[in-house]
Order: C-alpha cells, then structure tokens, then sequence
C-alpha cells in the first residue's frame, strides 16, 4: 500500500512574511519510511533542493497556476538493509565523514563513550564514520536524543558494525 504524500502548503506563511523552512524541516521529520512531501510555494525553491537531497530526497518541480511551484520530493529507496534513525532520511546524500573512529577493539560502554565525546566536538551537519565489533543497540537512541541521525549496517561478513552519525543540534534536528 503507497502512503500518500505529506502536503505542505508554504505560500500563506511566505505572504505573511514567515520564513518557511522550519516547517519544511518538521514535515520532513513526520514523513513516513517511502511517503512524498509534495510542497506548494509562490516561487521554485531551489536552494531547498540541495537540503532535501543531503536528506536523501530527489524533487520534481513544476510552475502551476498564477506563477506558484508545487515540488514533489521523493525518498531515494535505500540500497541496501541499512538500517536508518527514525529522525533520518537516506543517508546516501549526506556528506562525506570528516572523522573516521575504529573501535572495534573496545568493550562496552567505552566505544558509545567515545563515539558521543566525538560527537560533541563536531559542527552540525557533518559526518562521523565509526566501526563498531557489535550492534550499538544503546547508543541508538542516546545518538537520537541528541539531535543526531545514524545509518549502520553489518558488514558482508557480519563481523563489523559501520556506522554514519550526522550531528545534529539537540531540540531542533535541523542540519544545515
């Protein structure tokens, strides 16, 4: 069954003088796993086009009627079993890690410890590449609470957890 998509309506708030683009962050965050956000504005947002795709979406624009765009962003279907935050999109658009972390050798708690304190001292909107020996079911939801967004899998061999952390700012998840 297809989930119909989000419709989100920008042109009153634009009218008003409202900037849109927390808006379009939170309808994003309520998308469903597949569901379309298809977006109504009085101009063509371009720039808005290269976040959706950093988000993992790709668009379809089109003027309608009185000069107003209507664009259609679509989840890219990920490729894989990656498994992917709830708060995340694909990751496949996101840039590439700016840190690298092998921590396949530590016990737990030691590599979610590391991974959070890394974490910390990176800027908003870049990535972390981080191996784990084991899945990090704890760290999950703790990388959540902190505005963060993760896509990890095994490796071919089932022996290596990969991991892309995306921070975030905590309260808002925007990543721009």
């Amino acid at each position: 069954m297809t989930v119909p998509p989000l419709e989100l309506d920008v042109r009153p708030l634009l009218k008003k003088g409202g900037e849109p683009f927390q808006a379009i962050m939170e309808a994003v965050r309520q998308l469903e796993p597949g569901q379309d956000l298809r977006l109504y504005a009085p101009f063509c947002p371009t720039p808005l086009f290269d976040v959706m795709a950093n988000r993992g979406f790709a668009h379809q624009a089109r003027e309608i009627a009185g000069g107003d765009w209507e664009v259609v962003f679509t989840p890219a279907p990920l490729a894989d079993d990656t498994a992917v935050s709830g708060n995340a999109g694909a990751a496949q658009g996101w840039p590439e890690p700016e840190r690298q972390l092998d921590l396949v050798d530590l016990d737990p708690p030691e590599p979610m410890v590391r991974i959070l304190a890394a974490a910390e001292k990176m800027q908003p909107g870049t990535v972390m590449f981080v191996l784990l020996a084991r899945e990090p079911l704890f760290l999950f939801p703790e990388l959540v609470k902190r505005g963060h967004e993760w896509a990890g899998n095994f490796d071919e061999a089932g022996e290596t957890f990969r991991m892309l952390i995306r921070i975030g700012t905590a309260g808002d998840g925007s990543h721009v």
